[in-house]
């Protein structure tokens, strides 16, 4: 069994592009895709356009959540600046996606923790916002009741595997479209790929063992710096084109 596995698109068609590009060289024929597809000040419309067509099973993540529950006004600016490029049938998706799911009753598929789609599963923030691998016996306790070889969660957009005591393999396939980024919760904090590549994640089963293949694509990501840079978003800017944040 092999299959793909994509996360944290963040509204970039032209990563996106390239990583579907290389799961078709790669032969494979099945995508999981972990949720937050749109937001950003990309190319949001484009982006839904390609995985409303790609029919990958997909679970909703926070900023996907964020598109339906809140009102234009009140959301953050990565969040509207989506918004106001989708149309009512892209937000319909949004609408019908799962919080979670399991797939070929092998793998538990959520955006970021079974119990909340805010919180990372595999990290943690110290209070002076140092984001390191957290404490096994804190990422089994979140698997608690989870009864699936294979555990697939995004939101960190840090490509890593974790295997439990038990043999579980938990896996976050990295971003797609957003290398670096900042966030306040639950400290002010950077995740910084540093690389401005796509990842995604491919997972294959011999026997009973899981693999994850992590890869990296290549892409223009520079016309995608340009773009968020014209749209007054700097810090996007810089991000995607070196994958480090001032």
């Amino acid at each position: 069994m092999r299959f793909a596995v994509i996360a944290d698109v963040h509204g970039n068609h032209l990563a996106l592009e390239a990583v579907l590009e290389d799961i078709r060289r790669q032969g494979i024929a099945e995508i999981v895709n972990l949720g937050d597809c749109f937001s950003g000040p990309l190319t949001a419309g484009k982006t839904a356009d390609i995985l409303l067509e790609l029919g990958a099973v997909t679970v909703c993540g926070n900023h996907d959540r964020y598109l339906i529950e809140q009102q234009p006004e009140t959301m953050h600016v990565s969040d509207r600046a989506a918004h106001a490029e989708l149309a009512e049938h892209h937000l319909d998706w949004l609408r019908n996606l799962p919080f979670s799911m399991v797939y070929r009753n092998e793998a538990y598929l959520c955006h970021a923790t079974p119990a909340d789609d805010n919180v990372y599963w595999l990290e943690s923030v110290s209070p002076d916002g140092h984001v390191y691998l957290k404490p096994l016996k804190e990422i089994e306790a979140l698997a608690a009741g989870i009864d699936f070889p294979l555990i697939l969660c995004g939101h960190s957009h840090i490509p890593r595997a974790v295997r439990l005591f038990d043999g579980r393999l938990i896996v976050n396939p990295g971003s797609v479209g957003c290398p670096a980024y900042d966030d306040d919760l639950p400290n002010y904090h950077k995740v910084e790929a540093g690389h401005p590549f796509a990842s995604y994640a491919i997972l294959e089963k011999t026997g009973d063992t899981w693999l994850p293949i992590f890869r990296q694509m290549a892409y223009d990501h520079g016309v995608m710096a340009q773009l968020a840079a014209e749209r007054g978003r700097e810090e996007w800017a810089v991000g995607l084109a070196t994958g480090w944040l001032r």
